[in-house]
């Protein structure tokens, strides 16, 4: 059994402070660690087997193909398909790759831009891996995702049927590195069928890990083929699509000018040529399919070349490979977008030698607590997580003092394991101006602050992966509040904000859980009720527990639930069970019994609502008056650990909680005698989670 999902979060916020993330240390996706892996392998002299992604119909899904093919689908390793397998041959190339029958294009045409920069493509695939020396039968290639580089592990066991290929392929019969890479990306989807359909943006991002900007071509500036140029001289992928059409490999219509409907296509080089004496500005396009390729001026055969100057012509290769050349003109015309990702923040702004510092936020909108929606209603928008950005002021290059000082990039995750299942929500951000004399207030700002307008926010909000604006701000205080437009719409956020100058950056609801006050001493006074529930040993169980709660509490109080569950009353014995006996003293009866009452009257007040439970912005009420200040992130746990199917808390849950985090609080104070860490051993670890 894994461990929980809650500890795996703890590690990871542990391993990107400790500078885990980066391409030269990756997390491990799934927590497969490829060198380990690979040793053991060749140590049991075993050919590796991933049971992640094993190879069985559930790593194909569903869609792809028909269940009559599914059923005749027989993994084999590249040894088994021919005699001689090479990972690459003479460098990766967007020219040897064939499509299978995914309709993937999107993530084809990305290879193709991804293969033309030579330093992106060795931050993804290693070239060093082989079918030679220390073969195991184990690959790994590097993404891109949400935030940080994983590295994903694979088996070499590919889908064939009748011994032919599935899916991507290389057009050279003995190279693999095509399909390998096509695998690990499968996996990191959920499944083959789940890479069926796509954004070319987003490959584009998990091959940079960069920023990415699209441009309608349709609102296109003067400013455009500067971008363009300057992008195929940085390290940037470019790609781009056509119009109308339905996606999928069989599906796209091709149109007499030899373009596909629908369809993505990588932009591998721009060129400006002089024909006739007059400049011409041309762009060169990859269609992923391998052919297809554009017949009109400037296609591979077209008498523009002819007229030419001589060191021109070295740009027209007459060749049937899907690359071509046209036009900027005729491409604004033909071509929908243009998407760009980089690793270069300058060159999105437009600034010559800035050096961009960058700040990365890890967020979640949960139903009923942080997933609050748009300004349209500011109680609910109040809810949302809000940080607090400080610039600094910081001296310029004069020649980018009108250029942008801050990107804002929003980046949204869906839960859903497999992508196909992913939900897309329209995404954006506010930004406020924070006045002086809000400046030392921590915590959240109330909703009364959002009657003031922003000062910045998205243009609109986007059904997008990614959202992200350029501004131009005075050093200061700000507000950034990341939100889906519609509330109650639930995913996890990245919020990377790169500043030109100095820059602060906090969770305005800030982290964990705070005590700012304890309940009142206990003393020795006698609990009249005890007696009718005690054994004969002057002790009471659970089961006494659990009668005295139901029979006694909800007097003069209505009540919602069937009461305290057996269950229920166990936890409480064990929180407030002194001598690890499994039963109460009286004196350990009647500290229950107060904080029980104490905390049923506090919810009775906080349940304004009176529906006999708490919303979860009643339960934040509730707990400030029991003594505890939580965080956004903590509040997101309280509900999901304590909440009902509607997000509600009941009587007995609210109080379990309170009293599990006064346990929890006092044995931390404890133990810690004072300091902020704790250590603890395998044993007293286990006695402490296992009993209270």
């Amino acid at each position: 059994m894994p461990a929980p999902g809650v500890c795996l979060n703890i590690l990871s916020e542990r391993n990107l402070k400790d500078g885990q993330g980066s391409p030269n240390n990756p997390e491990k996706f799934l927590d497969q660690d490829f060198h380990r892996l690979k040793q053991l392998c060749l140590k049991e002299r075993l050919r590796f087997v991933d049971n992640l992604f094993p190879p069985e119909m559930k790593s194909i899904g569903l869609g792809s193909l028909t269940r009559e093919d599914l059923q005749r689908v027989v993994w084999r390793r590249p040894h088994e398909l021919v005699p001689n397998p090479v990972y690459i041959v003479d460098g990766a190339s967007r020219f040897d790759i064939i499509q299978g029958v995914l309709g993937n294009c999107w993530f084809l045409a990305s290879v193709g831009a991804l293969t033309s920069q030579k330093q992106i493509t060795k931050k993804v695939i290693n070239d060093e891996q082989n079918f030679s020396v220390d073969y195991a039968g184990i690959f790994h290639f590097k993404f891109w995702r949400f935030g940080s580089w994983v590295d994903v592990v694979i088996d070499d066991k590919l889908p064939t049927i009748d011994g032919q290929f599935i899916f991507v392929h290389s057009k050279t019969p003995n190279e693999f590195w095509p399909s390998l890479l096509e695998k690990a990306y499968a996996k990191v989807c959920g499944s083959y069928a789940d890479m069926d359909i796509g954004s070319i943006s987003e490959a584009l991002m998990d091959f940079t890990g960069g920023p990415h900007v699209t441009i309608k071509l349709s609102e296109a500036t003067g400013k455009l083929w500067d971008a363009m140029r300057r992008a195929s001289q940085s390290e940037s992928l470019i790609g781009c699509g056509t119009p109308g059409g339905q996606a999928g490999p069989l599906k796209n219509k091709v149109l007499p000018n030899g373009l596909v409907e629908m369809h993505a296509y990588a932009i591998t080089g721009v060129a400006e040529v002089v024909c006739k004496g007059r400049p011409v500005k041309l762009v060169r396009i990859f269609n992923p399919w391998g052919h297809r390729e554009w017949n009109g001026d400037w296609s591979d055969r077209s008498p523009l070349w002819d007229l030419v100057r001589p060191e021109d012509q070295k740009y027209n290769v007459v060749l049937d490979n899907g690359e071509f050349w046209m036009s900027m003109d005729d491409f604004c015309r033909n071509f929908t977008d243009l998407d760009i990702c980089c690793s270069d923040v300058n060159f999105l702004a437009g600034s010559h030698s800035s050096s961009w510092k960058t700040e990365v936020h890890r967020g979640q909108w949960v139903i009923g607590t942080t997933a609050g929606g748009c300004s349209n209603d500011i109680d609910s928008f109040s809810r949302n997580p809000q940080f607090r950005v400080t610039l600094k002021e910081t001296a310029e290059d004069p020649k980018d003092e009108s250029s942008p000082n801050l990107l804002v990039s929003l980046i949204q995750k869906s839960h859903k394991r497999n992508r196909h299942l992913a939900t897309n929500f329209h995404i954006g951000f506010n930004i406020y101006k924070v006045p002086a004399h809000l400046k030392d207030r921590r915590e959240k700002l109330p909703a009364s602050f959002f009657k003031t307008n922003p000062i910045g926010k998205t243009k609109t909000f986007l059904n997008a992966r990614e959202v992200m604006e350029f501004f131009r701000f005075k050093a200061g205080e700000y507000l950034i509040v990341p939100s889906t437009f519609q509330p109650n719409e639930a995913a996890s956020f990245l919020l990377t904000v790169y500043s030109k100058t100095e820059a602060i950056i906090e969770d305005s609801s800030g982290y964990g859980m705070t005590r700012t006050k304890m309940f009142p001493r206990d003393n020795d006074e006698s609990f009249q009720l005890f007696l009718q529930y005690a054994d004969k040993y002057g002790e009471v169980d659970a089961e006494g527990l659990q009668r005295l709660l139901n029979e006694n509490l909800y007097a003069g109080h209505s009540q919602k639930t069937t009461g305290f569950s057996l269950d229920l009353c166990k936890g409480l014995v064990a929180l407030m069970d002194l001598t690890v006996t499994g039963r109460l003293s009286e004196f350990e009866c009647l500290r229950l019994w107060k904080r029980v009452v104490f905390q049923r009257d506090i919810f009775c007040d906080m349940d304004v609502s009176r529906t006999g439970s708490l919303s979860l912005n009643e339960l934040r009420n509730a707990l400030k008056v029991t003594g505890f200040v939580l965080s956004d992130s903590m509040l997101n746990l309280m509900a999901l650990r304590y909440g009902d199917s509607n997000c509600e808390i009941t009587l007995e849950n609210f109080i379990v909680l309170v009293l599990r985090m006064d346990c929890m609080a006092k044995t931390f104070k404890r133990l810690a005698a004072g300091g902020p860490d704790m250590m603890l051993g395998e044993n007293e670890w286990m006695h402490l989670t296992m009993y209270s």
